[in-house]
């Protein structure tokens, strides 16, 4: 049976001298494997659209194991991903992702249109990666079942004057003055709080209309990293070394700082 199907390309293992099994992500079918026989051979019609990180239209076989392609032809290559490594660590970051939440159905259409914007931003450096990655975790996160509560804090429902505390474990919001009482300092800003507010809640085409100065920015990435680790049963092997190339941020603010660097630093249970 033949299906066609467009996807994009979260993997590529070589196979032999010139083929490639691929790992797609699709919108019908999720994540799928497909051999590309040949499509390593510059002259090969499977070529320029089996590259990583590509988005195409594929005409697949299937098969008993996996799928075979037969055809494809690109849609999008995404080509400044390859010129920024930063870029390009945050991409396979976001396909390591994709693969550990394996959607299917109306999330996986949801999550390939959020990877596809985020590719887009990236390649054309529309938004820096201090901005891109925090918005697919909390997104893609709050799509698959982990939509945390940010309406108002949970103690006394403030909804907003002053820096709030962010639980990564609960994914609730406590004030400032609530905070005193358990002995915690914040680790949101208001500006912060509001970028993380507008991912979570904002419509999909207004995703990236926001925008966050470094000091911020390091908050809102601090809490957004941890939150994504709290809620996975292992961290992504491509983290560590994203985490190498992006420049640290300039200090957050005294009363800040220090939980934001705890933040960092904390221990996810294996």
């Amino acid at each position: 049976m033949k299906i066609t199907e467009k996807g994009l390309v979260l993997k590529e293992v070589k196979l032999r001298e010139s083929d490639r099994i691929l790992t797609l992500f699709t919108p019908r079918h999720g994540i799928i494997s497909a051999s590309a026989r040949g499509s390593l051979r510059p002259g090969n019609k499977l070529f320029s659209a089996s590259g990583l990180f590509c988005y195409s239209e594929w005409v697949l076989h299937e098969g008993k194991t996996m799928y075979s392609v037969d055809e494809a032809a690109p849609i999008e290559v995404f080509y400044g991903l390859r010129e920024d490594i930063e870029a390009l660590a945050l991409a396979a970051y976001i396909a390591e992702l994709l693969q550990i939440f394996s959607p299917t159905g109306q999330e996986a259409q949801t999550l390939l249109r959020l990877a596809l914007n985020c590719f887009y931003a990236l390649s054309r450096a529309i938004h820096p990666p201090t901005l891109v990655k925090p918005a697919f975790e909390m997104r893609s996160l709050s799509e698959t079942g982990f939509l945390p509560d940010l309406l108002a804090c949970e103690e006394c429902g403030t909804y907003e004057g002053g820096d709030f505390y962010f639980d990564v474990r609960g994914g609730t919001l406590l004030c400032g003055n609530c905070l005193a009482e358990r002995g915690l300092v914040p680790n949101l800003s208001p500006a912060a709080l509001a970028a993380l507010r507008h991912i979570v809640l904002a419509d999909a085409e207004k995703l990236f209309s926001f925008q966050l100065g470094q000091e911020n920015a390091a908050l809102l990435g601090a809490v957004s990293e941890q939150y994504l680790l709290a809620h996975l049963d292992w961290p992504p092997k491509t983290l560590a070394f994203l985490k190498t190339l992006m420049a640290p941020a300039p200090n957050a603010p005294e009363g800040l700082r220090k939980t934001n660097e705890e933040i960092n630093g904390q221990k996810i249970p294996e």
